[in-house]
């Protein structure tokens, strides 16, 4: 609840720039509009593709769709990404899938999307080297901060390991389960290039909105330089646990596109349309879809 109440000060301090940017989705150009939300649609497909590549077996195509479109909608009730983990790990072990290899194809597919998202921001970033401005979105008073706890992670995870022989043994258990999966799904072409297509066609299709978005907009910033600001803001958010990314990802994605050069008011517009149609309109749809599933024990 922190993060949501500290985004909730910080919009109240910066109301004027808010409403001036809700002021500018008036004058949005409805046929850009319209091919962002046909984007959106294509990543539910994606992540479909990339749920099916981390399992060996065939999994219902329709159900995997509709279980990719309610777990967005899990996804705003649990933080970073846990809602749509929880659904997906159930509907794999009610597919007949044993707990042990539903966890490890879900660690598989957690990897893919993390490898899919950092290497198309490292190819972006070599396209478009100027696009991130880091002075702009890292403050230097954060970047001891940051170090210190990127260095305590992985200390206190080996000293939990050092002294939890259990957590030592079963840690040990899942990874043989994982590097097992792993390698059954990639001994089967089709399944490797659903898992690592689907892993970069995903960011590339939520990056495509965003600019989509600015174009609808009139956002005076390159396409390949929003696409950058937008990986890279999803990429600082990840450390930020709050439900579906709310405020988190909007109060990044506002700094990172002001920092490519946009207007702080249309940039502000930008990203307001664009959590609208990536997040909001299919919310609704989407528990109603989550609920029938739970209904039809499809998870």
């Amino acid at each position: 609840m922190l993060p949501l109440l500290l985004v909730g000060v910080v919009a109240v301090r910066h109301r004027s720039v808010l409403a001036e940017g809700f002021g500018h989705l008036a004058t949005a150009h409805w046929p850009w509009l319209l091919a962002a939300a046909g984007a959106t649609c294509l990543t539910w497909v994606a992540a479909a593709c990339t749920r099916q590549g981390a399992v060996v077996e065939r999994l219902p195509r329709r159900r995997l769709l509709a279980t990719q479109f309610a777990a967005g909608a899990a996804n705003h009730l649990l933080p970073t990404g846990l809602g749509a983990s929880a659904v997906n790990l159930r509907f794999m072990t009610v597919c007949g899938l044993p707990l042990a290899r539903s966890s490890a194809a879900l660690a598989l597919y957690l990897l893919a999307e993390s490898v899919g998202r950092f290497a198309l921001l490292g190819a972006l970033l070599i396209a478009f080297p100027g696009a991130l401005r880091l002075g702009a979105l890292l403050p230097d008073a954060a970047v001891g901060p940051l170090l210190a706890v990127a260095g305590a992670v992985p200390v206190v995870a080996a000293v939990a390991l050092a002294l939890l022989p259990r957590l030592r043994g079963a840690l040990a258990s899942f990874l043989r389960t994982a590097l097992g999966e792993a390698r059954s799904v990639h001994a089967r072409p089709a399944r490797a290039l659903a898992l690592w297509g689907g892993a970069l066609a995903f960011p590339a299709l939520q990056a495509s909105v965003l600019v989509l978005v600015g174009r609808a907009l009139g956002l005076d910033v390159p396409a390949g330089h929003m696409a950058v600001a937008y990986l890279a803001a999803t990429v600082a958010v990840a450390l930020v646990p709050t439900p579906g990314g709310i405020g988190s990802v909007e109060a990044a994605l506002v700094v990172a596109l002001v920092a490519a050069g946009g207007p702080a008011a249309v940039a502000t517009a930008v990203v307001l349309a664009f959590r609208l149609l990536t997040v909001w309109l299919p919310l609704l749809p989407g528990a109603l879809t989550l609920a029938a599933l739970v209904r039809m024990r499809v998870i």
